[in-house]
């Protein structure tokens, strides 16, 4: 889609940019000629994401946050607030999707861990973030990671699931809380996209996992990203609240091959 330059100096805050789809959602914005503000826990990366993507220093922030803190994401505001004042876009990108087992089994740590970075940190950011644009009257808009996990839930991976329902719900509670002020939030849900240092996934359950998606192939660097800018541009200035996925048709169901009779 032709964007003509909607997006062209538009602040952008891309969180858990040294991931996958985190990389693609940037690159994305990057090519249509957004300012960038690129977090991650993983500092170090950043350096690398921002050079593979060619990205110009004097327009681009990389900042290390610890999104389980609640006091790193006020000091990640505080500086945008000093640098920008307000940014325009944030894709609250960053999630984890560890395979933890029976719940019977789960450490009370890793259910904590896994809804602070899944739940709590997009709450905290936008938080932060949407006060910034109210106070300095910015229209802008948010996307929210999700997952067709929140309408799926297999065994080893019910925290995962649960935590990306409740990121739909609240997502809908920021839009309809945030619609006075013009500020829109949307949900994306991915496709498979396997590869994260993050969360490491068993070669056998990437290959049931991509068997069975009906586009029969898994998610690539436009497929995501592409919703993303849309949902942010001005075609979809009357869309908030909505969860969008774009998964190759995964979250329909189990795809199995009609079987033929010889």
């Amino acid at each position: 889609m032709n964007y003509a330059g909607a997006f062209r100096g538009k602040r952008v805050i891309v969180t858990g940019a040294a991931g996958i789809h985190g990389g693609w959602i940037a690159a994305a914005f990057a090519r249509e000629g957004a300012e960038l503000c690129l977090t991650d826990f993983r500092r170090d990366k950043l350096d690398t994401v921002a050079a593979d993507l060619g990205l110009d220093a004097a327009n681009t922030m990389l900042h290390g946050c610890d999104l389980t803190s609640s006091a790193e994401i006020e000091a990640f505001a505080r500086v945008i607030g000093k640098e920008w004042g307000a940014p325009d876009i944030v894709v609250n990108n960053a999630g984890v999707y560890p395979r933890t087992g029976i719940l019977i089994n789960l450490e009370d740590s890793e259910f904590d861990r896994i809804m602070a970075v899944n739940v709590r940190a997009p709450f905290v950011m936008t938080k932060h973030m949407a006060r910034l644009m109210v106070a300095r009257g910015v229209e802008g808009a948010f996307v929210n990671i999700g997952s067709g996990a929140a309408r799926q839930m297999p065994t080893g991976s019910v925290t995962y699931c649960m935590s990306k329902t409740a990121l739909e719900r609240l997502s809908k509670g920021q839009a309809l809380e945030l619609a006075p002020h013009k500020i829109r939030v949307n949900v994306v849900e991915p496709g498979f996209a396997p590869g994260s240092e993050v969360s490491i996934l068993p070669p056998e359950y990437v290959e049931r996992m991509t068997g069975r998606i009906p586009l029969a192939r898994n998610s690539g660097p436009g497929d995501t990203a592409g919703m993303v800018l849309y949902l942010c541009s001005p075609a979809a200035g009357y869309i908030t609240g909505a969860v969008v996925a774009v998964d190759g048709g995964n979250s329909i169901g189990t795809y199995q091959p009609t079987p033929t009779n010889g």
